[in-house]
């Protein structure tokens, strides 16, 4: 299974974000996963793909010729994609990805989560949808999500291939059993 992730090109300022990263990537390697993701040797980003390389898996980065993103280029990519625009990127890294996870991140993460979600929402997207609440990061977001449905500009069925979680093994379920 090919697995996006999102996250930041940076650490944060809490160890558990990189903690958290490394399980991730770890799973998806030990797994006989693939990463699918924005190929920066940077941050969290980094941090997972190492993970997943010292674990077995493959990783696939998929980066835009924006010449600030290409010298972040993490060496070990099994398959490196270029991209012209970030819009570009975000549709390959999609198509190229059965399940998407969005670790903590800044703005990127939020707009990358925030496409996918939508796509599902269409039914354009088919896979399940993680949201890692690391340390409680996303907890903001839940009640966003709450008050989106409370005020009736979402249902709750928009959210049903999605996961809020802080729990490796209750993602791993639900990445399991959700796989398209």
């Amino acid at each position: 299974m090919n697995i996006a992730v999102y996250c930041g090109s940076n650490s944060g300022n809490k160890d558990i974000y990189t903690k958290d990263a490394k399980a991730l990537g770890e799973w998806i390697g030990k797994n006989g996963h693939s990463l699918v993701y924005g190929g920066a040797k940077n941050g969290l980003m980094g941090v997972v793909a190492d993970a997943v390389i010292e674990n077995g898996g493959e990783v696939i980065g998929i980066l835009p010729n924006v010449p600030l993103i290409q010298e972040r280029k993490q060496a070990g990519l099994t398959k490196y994609i270029e991209t012209d625009t970030m819009a570009e990127r975000k549709t390959l890294m999609i198509e190229n990805s059965d399940a998407f996870v969005a670790l903590p991140g800044g703005l990127g993460t939020l707009d990358e989560l925030s496409e996918v979600m939508t796509l599902s929402y269409l039914k354009e997207v088919k896979g399940p949808i993680v949201i890692y609440n690391t340390d409680g990061y996303y907890e903001p977001l839940k009640i966003v999500f709450d008050k989106m449905c409370e005020s009736g500009f979402a249902a709750e069925s928009y959210f049903e291939n999605v996961i809020i979680s802080n729990d490796l093994g209750e993602i791993e379920k639900f990445v399991n059993k959700n796989q398209k």
